[in-house]
């Protein structure tokens, strides 16, 4: 039986594996692959300590920090995918598609994955105009008219980092009312750069090698208009990866692991969870790293400070 098993292999799942050999658990780690979300970005300018680093060059360099720390501590199982964990005498079952694994405790660190927009255009211009990460990508658009898609508080974060370098942002929203809180919306709508088109229809999007425009639907009027950009930053909603967990600890509404943002310990005894896969307040790879590290210090109380 392992001390611990950490499920994920993005910045909260490795930096866990790091703290994990460093105290010398035995634990397991098991992953489909090493990156997270990230790994789609073609820049990575916000982990701190690294200026600029692609997606894929992230995932590895976070593979590779493990690996040289994992020795005879971590067991890493790559590319294996998770299916359900449960309650069983002394610890947790943890059952992958092909393989089985009991540890004493469990972290959480699965994720989420990004909400995909849908219309024509969507698929072709991703990674070309279109991305999911603005803390990622921002600074690429700098001096540029820029839209994001959405309406709640994800969104509106969105805009204000973008109005920080972009030439203009336009928010677009299908309704006439905004999801995020008033005081957030307020103050973004006071910037002179931005602009607003809320009751619309996202029909299309367009451009060459990159993305140069996107088409859309005035819900009362019924025109059809083009609006030029040469980015769009889609914060539609957040899909946590965490189903095979979801008979086991309390879920909220939109599927993410209530978490105690002191301890990163999940509402049963022996669960942990960081990173997107949680309902903490921010979800960003620094922010993920670190709840980690929070977590794995816990669970090493637990499981030594009994």
């Amino acid at each position: 039986m392992f001390d611990l098993a950490i499920i994920g292999g993005g910045p909260a799942g490795v930096a866990a594996g790091v703290y994990a050999a460093r105290k010398r658990l035995k634990t397991l780690l098991i992953t489909e692959s090493f990156g997270g979300q990230s790994t789609e970005s073609t820049g990575v300018e916000n982990w701190i300590g690294t200026k600029n680093i692609s997606g894929p060059k992230f995932g590895k360099m976070l593979e590779d920090h493990l690996r040289s720390y994992a020795s005879d501590s971590v067991d890493i199982k790559l590319g294996e995918r998770v299916i359900n964990v449960s309650k069983i005498d002394n610890g947790f079952e943890t059952k992958t598609e092909n393989n089985s694994y009991k540890s004493k405790t469990v972290l959480v660190a699965t994720g989420s994955v990004r909400r995909k927009l849908e219309i024509p255009g969507a698929k072709e211009y991703e990674n070309k105009g279109i991305t999911y990460c603005a803390s990622c990508d921002g600074p690429l658009f700098a001096g540029q008219d820029v839209a994001v898609i959405g309406g709640g508080n994800a969104a509106f974060e969105t805009v204000a980092q973008l109005l920080a370098y972009a030439k203009s942002v336009t928010l677009l929203h299908r309704s006439e009312t905004f999801r995020a809180d008033e005081v957030t919306i307020n103050k973004v709508l006071l910037h002179p750069n931005m602009k607003v088109l809320k009751n619309v229809e996202l029909i299309e999007i367009q451009g060459g090698q990159f993305v140069d425009g996107i088409y859309y639907q005035d819900k009362m009027t019924g025109n059809r208009n083009r609006l030029k950009v040469t980015g769009i930053f889609i914060e539609i909603g957040l899909l946590p990866t965490t189903n095979f967990v979801k008979d086991l600890v309390p879920l909220n509404k939109i599927g993410q692991i209530v978490i105690d943002p002191k301890t990163q310990r999940a509402q049963v005894d022996g669960i942990w969870a960081a990173g997107d896969s949680t309902d903490g307040l921010y979800h960003q790879n620094n922010i993920a790293a670190g709840d980690a590290i929070k977590a794995l210090e816990d669970i090493y109380l637990y499981l030594h400070a009994k």
